[in-house]
């Protein structure tokens, strides 16, 4: 469907960057290939430039705050007079059926507090179910000072999306400019997660269309990216001299059978050039596949479709599946300070994995082959590891294998 869906020369390939789209193709707009699904491929920069060819009135791309005087309910009497006109004009009806919408149907009337009440009370005369029970669960929480996972999940998810609403850059050179388009990227849990990696956003970030592929690649926080290779039953003192991520640099992004390959470094591998070999190596129907540097390229120069999975990987076979969910023109609520992008708004909360031993503190520790454990692996924090595995002094007690355990809840 995808190579269906990017038949004629505006939507081919890699031309995108050095070809743009013209306005009038089809592909330039989102279509659904499969419904409520995803969408047919576009290319971001050229919908992005319709966006803003359709978007001409002064006013309508501006991130700046409006004036008093186009805040709804500052009108004027005259004001009203030509708004119900205009109002009655588009729909046909009378000059009073115009100012009885108005006030029936005004700005005002979306207003649920009186003067004074508290947004975090709930009423007591509610007949809204759902609120009913909200209010008997905060009582509860209020009566035993116990918050449960619930709410700890709700909570951090509204500090999350909301703390970076609207704040504006101390720089003005840090400034979005208007029109900039914004992409909502959600990141899914590597394959290994079997229980959430399919309908669990690992990660949520806002990117700029501006933005180059390698500054969403940097903003992924992965727990494999921070491995430490190596067994350390002999020398846990011995402090790692890398991580992962220090060693393993190469990564790709695919995106409508393209693979852009990280090669800011010297020591980066190309990770796709064995997919493409074994997919050519029998003809397999996939096409034609085409590889690119990861840093030249931003989210405006690419072909895309909303909802479709795509994939990022790295640390060689650390796997992510990529769904781009919304692309919009940025609003002057929006984060404006350029710097903070990606920005990250959305994040699974994980359960630690506690000490095998006090069931209290984080695992820091997994051992194998372990005369000393229950089980194999088992998982020990710090404090219960020396004291289990090693003397006074410092030695050893009985044979073991010992791995620095990194654990997902780090990124919490």
């Amino acid at each position: 469907m995808a190579e269906g869906s990017r038949g004629d020369t505006a939507c081919g390939g890699m031309g995108g960057r050095q070809d743009p789209v013209s306005s009038s193709g089809s592909c330039n707009f989102p279509e659904y290939e499969l419904p409520e699904l995803n969408t047919r491929a576009f290319h971001v920069g050229a919908f992005g430039e319709l966006w803003r060819g359709r978007l001409r009135r002064e006013g309508d791309l501006s991130l700046k705050e409006p004036q008093e005087s186009a805040l709804p309910g500052s009108h004027g009497v005259a004001d009203w007079g030509q708004e119900d006109a205009a109002v009655a004009r588009d729909l046909g009806c009378s000059l009073e059926a115009a100012a009885e919408l108005r006030t029936v149907c005004g700005v005002d009337k979306l207003k649920c507090l009186e003067e004074g009440e508290d947004p975090d009370v709930v009423p007591e005369n509610t007949d809204l179910v759902t609120l009913g029970v909200r209010k008997r669960l905060l009582e509860q929480r209020e009566e035993t000072i116990t918050i449960d996972r619930v709410c700890r999940q709700e909570t951090f998810a509204y500090e999350m999306e909301s703390h970076a609403i609207g704040k504006k850059p101390e720089n003005p050179a840090d400034m979005i400019e208007e029109g900039e388009l914004i992409l909502s990227v959600n990141i899914l849990y590597p394959v290994i997660f079997h229980k959430h990696k399919e309908h669990k956003p690992y990660q949520t970030m806002l990117v700029l269309g501006s933005q180059k592929l390698t500054e969403l690649r940097d903003s992924i926080c992965c727990v494999s990216d921070l491995q430490i290779g190596g067994e350390f039953s002999s020398t846990p003192d011995q402090a790692p001299e890398h991580i992962s991520k220090d060693l393993y640099k190469s990564a790709f992004f695919y995106f409508e059978g393209t693979f852009y390959n990280d090669k800011r470094y010297p020591e980066c591998r190309d990770l796709s050039r064995t997919i493409i070999e074994w997919s050519e190596s029998h003809d397999r129907g996939y096409g034609k596949f085409q590889t690119a540097k990861m840093e030249d390229f931003t989210f405006n120069d690419l072909y895309i479709k909303l909802g479709f999975p795509y994939l990022y990987c790295h640390q060689g076979d650390c796997e992510h599946v990529v769904v781009i969910t919304d692309i919009r023109l940025a609003h002057r609520d929006d984060c404006l300070d350029r710097t903070l992008y990606p920005l990250l708004i959305k994040k699974h909360w994980l359960w630690t994995r506690k000490c095998f031993v006090c069931k209290m503190y984080t695992a820091r520790w997994v051992t194998n082959n372990d005369s000393f454990a229950p089980e194999d692996p088992c998982f020990f924090c710090d404090v219960c590891f020396r004291m289990l595995h090693y003397d006074s002094e410092g030695n050893k007690l009985g044979e073991f294998l010992a791995y620095p355990y990194v654990d997902p809840g780090t990124f919490n």
